[in-house]
């Protein structure tokens, strides 16, 4: 049995945790370079708790320059055990709406500018991505959400796109018909594929902002119609990171899904082939096989 640790990766608005006990902004050295920003930690209601505003405070990062393995890196290295990843989205479906939580358990990767994996020439590895979010953290963030009174709905797919442009009409009513999507947004690739290979359970919450580009009723995405959406989910995403702990215990079993397991049998490169310099960066992520 191990300690809970919870990470939290706050998206576009939510860019701290209110409540917690003892709480401090620590730096956390990377070998994968510098993460977003210092990590908030600390304790809510018994449970260790770490905080990363994935874009930095004061949103300085775009989502092509979020340094996702470093952050990724530096919460392993802090002990986190269950990432829960809270971003801003928009929706393809009608009764998705604006204001509207969804706990994600699909993506589709539309991403191609950006670091995908820790491993490389000289330590190669390969992960199972079929099933990219833990279930089990994912009902803990339903009845989060739920309790604190949010419409969440629960199951969905994710097309990350690139970015940082918005969808054209032609991209958005794609992805809604053709490809079945059932949420947008810019930042849960790699993130999501990076944890898998930390061997991190992974929850992927998708806070709703708008509809993109392809409801005939509300037109192409607005900037400040997004902001003043934002403002009231970020209220509703700490509300919902707050009931975490209580849901998930300081106490932790071996994942019953396997995210905890997932380079067991993962790394295809001969022992006297490794690179060590590599072998070395991935101390933290896959030292436990390594």
């Amino acid at each position: 049995m191990t300690q809970t640790m919870i990470g939290v990766i706050g998206g576009s608005g939510l860019y701290e945790i209110d409540g917690l006990e003892n709480a401090d902004w620590i730096t956390v050295d990377s070998p994968w370079g510098a993460p977003s920003d210092a990590i908030l930690t600390g304790r809510l209601d018994g449970v260790a708790m770490a905080f990363l505003p994935r874009h930095g405070r004061g949103h300085v990062h775009s989502p092509t320059t979020v340094p996702y393995r470093a952050n990724i890196d530096a919460l392993k290295r802090l002990g986190v055990t269950d990432v829960i990843s809270v971003s801003a989205s928009g929706s393809f479906r009608e009764e998705m709406a604006p204001g509207d939580f969804v706990v994600v358990d699909q993506f589709i990767d539309r991403t191609f500018a950006r670091e995908k994996s820790f491993f490389g020439t000289g330590c190669v590895g390969h992960v199972s991505v079929a099933y990219p979010t833990c279930p089990r953290l994912g009902a803990a963030c339903v009845s989060a959400a739920r309790d604190a009174g949010i419409t969440v709905h629960e199951g969905g797919t994710y097309l990350a796109m690139e970015g940082p442009q918005f969808s054209t009409l032609a991209e958005s009513r794609m992805y809604r018909e053709v490809w079945g999507a059932d949420v947008i947004g810019m930042t849960n690739m790699p993130e999501a594929k990076l944890a898998r290979e930390a061997e991190l359970c992974y929850a992927s919450v998708a806070m709703i902002t708008d509809y993109d580009s392809w409801h005939p009723d509300h037109g192409a995405v607005d900037v400040a119609q997004i902001i003043a959406t934002l403002m009231g989910n970020a209220d509703k995403g700490r509300d919902m990171v707050r009931r975490l702990p209580g849901l998930l215990g300081s106490d932790r079993a071996p994942c019953p899904h396997g995210c905890d397991r997932a380079l067991d049998n993962a790394i295809l490169t001969a022992p006297g082939a490794r690179d060590p310099d590599l072998v070395a960066r991935l101390d933290a992520i896959a030292g436990r096989v390594l």
